[in-house]
């Protein structure tokens, strides 16, 4: 994985990677708020043998080593720890932990932490437990027994007593937690990031595919959107330009010489865009000048008259069942160069009609008759209709949705392509997040007043540009 890919994976799932931070701190806070507290005591005690009299008369280094190690474990056990919470008063609910760590050979110093629920029981038992085993020292040191010399605990550093608990750590442990929800959120997103296999972005599109993607369609929020004609109730969004630049980038597509101004749109499975784009599509194709016809051959589940808002009752299947004649079930878009062929009704073979020699002839009668022919074609994974059709037109094109098409349906969709040497000319994007998708704020070269009967968008931005002219010229006239 790249650089660029962990850097994908965490800005599409940063929501998740921070909610599991968020809950793994949190979580780690409410455990160590819970945490009973620990105080330390800390000392070093000097143990010295003494004679009967009292006075010193060696030091515990001279015992052999395993000796002194058995008394640092002897002060550990509940043999040393019971007699002094008896001394003390303590209970055996408060919580004792005792370290005992003797000196180097060379030395007769010992080393005890005692830890406790406070301060005041872990600096008693500090100082209790080393006279406490010093008392007993001969019981478990044969050497020292044979020698008849008693121990004497001189304290070296007296019990330290702090306020401050040892232990929870809440800045170590919130540290911890911290380092570890990240760690826990990129896992995350490049766990998903793997599992994910829907195609996001055109350069997943090109890489699998090898062939270009021809224009990116953003998804827009929502709110005081209710059509998605794009090219008419927003003709300056970012998803009417990205329909102008497939128009544009449709002229440079190398298709067959013989029906090269014809395009079969189709997809993987359906609501991945294609009958949306092959509407706006022709829209665009119309705004441009050129003489339309949009036709509807998912006869399976014919879409492009509901969508436009047209008669479909009566349509291409009426027209290749000899009910109808084309030109007189063909419907004008409005006012423009764009014409809809709908689908008609639902008939009980498909496939059979479309690849039937009355296709064939009345398809070359379209072409003659339009400037550019564009077909909206079911899905190719659940059926053959888009491969039929692909035999008549000059290209085609494949829509994938970055919100739900998968790399194996695509992969799956090309194969039964090339089985059937179906060339796609290219890919249209659709569904893709609006700061992904290439667009930029087009509103910015927009226009907000409506252009007059007989006027072109072309002649208000000329228009625009000579009065702008006009205005520094006054300007520099003016100055002089």
């Amino acid at each position: 994985m790249s650089v660029r890919d962990l850097f994908l994976a965490i800005a599409r799932r940063w929501r998740g990677a921070v909610a599991i931070l968020l809950l793994v701190v949190a979580a780690t806070a409410f455990a160590t708020s819970r945490q009973p507290q620990v105080f330390e005591s800390r000392t070093t005690v000097y143990f010295a043998a003494t004679d009967e009299a009292g006075e010193s008369s060696g030091n515990l280094y001279q015992m052999p080593a395993g000796e002194r190690s058995t008394l640092a474990r002897i002060a550990r056990s509940p043999l040393m720890l019971d007699p002094v919470r008896e001394t003390l008063g303590l209970d055996a609910s408060v919580p004792l932990s005792v370290e005992a760590v003797p000196g180097g050979d060379d030395t007769a110093l010992f080393d005890f932490v005692v830890r406790s629920d406070s301060p005041d029981h872990a600096s008693a038992v500090a100082e209790a437990l080393p006279q406490q085993l010093a008392t007993t020292a001969r019981s478990y040191a044969p050497t020292l027994a044979q020698s008849g010399a008693s121990v004497a605990a001189q304290f070296v550093d007296q019990p330290t007593q702090s306020s401050e608990p040892v232990s929870p750590n809440p800045t170590r442990n919130l540290a911890i937690a911290t380092l570890a929800g990240l760690m826990l959120g990129l896992a995350y997103a490049l766990g998903m990031q793997a599992l994910d296999t829907r195609l996001r972005s055109t350069a997943d599109v090109e890489a699998l595919t090898g062939r270009p993607v021809l224009s990116t369609v953003p998804v827009l929020p929502t709110a005081g959107r209710t059509s998605s004609m794009y090219i008419e109730n927003d003709p300056f969004g970012p998803q009417a330009e990205a329909i102008r630049k497939l128009r544009t980038n449709l002229v440079f597509v190398d298709v067959a010489s013989d029906a090269g101004h014809s395009f079969v749109v189709t997809s993987s499975l359906s609501a991945e865009g294609k009958t949306t784009t092959v509407v706006n599509l022709g829209m665009a194709m119309a705004e441009s000048g050129r003489r339309v016809l949009v036709l509807d051959a998912d006869l399976r589940h014919p879409s492009v008259a509901s969508e436009l808002g047209l008669e479909g009752a009566v349509g291409l299947t009426s027209v290749l069942a000899g009910d109808a004649r084309a030109e007189d079930v063909i419907q004008r878009w409005r006012d423009t160069e764009m014409y809809v062929l709908a689908g008609g009704e639902i008939p009980p073979n498909p496939s059979e009609l479309l690849g039937s020699r009355a296709m064939e002839r009345l398809f070359k009668q379209f072409l003659r008759d339009f400037d550019f022919v564009l077909v909206d074609s079911p899905p190719i994974l659940p059926v053959t209709d888009a491969l039929v059709m692909s035999r008549l037109t000059g290209g085609l094109l494949m829509v994938v949705s970055a919100a739900s098409t998968r790399r194996r349906h695509l992969q799956e969709a090309l194969r039964t392509l090339e089985a059937a040497e179906a060339e796609v000319s290219g890919f249209v994007l659709t569904k893709t997040p609006a700061e992904r998708s290439g667009s930029y704020n087009y509103q910015y070269y927009g226009r907000e007043t409506p252009v007059t009967a007989g006027e072109t968008r072309g002649s208000r931005r000329q228009s625009g540009g000579a009065r702008r002219l006009a205005r520094r010229k006054g300007a520099r006239a003016a100055r002089r």
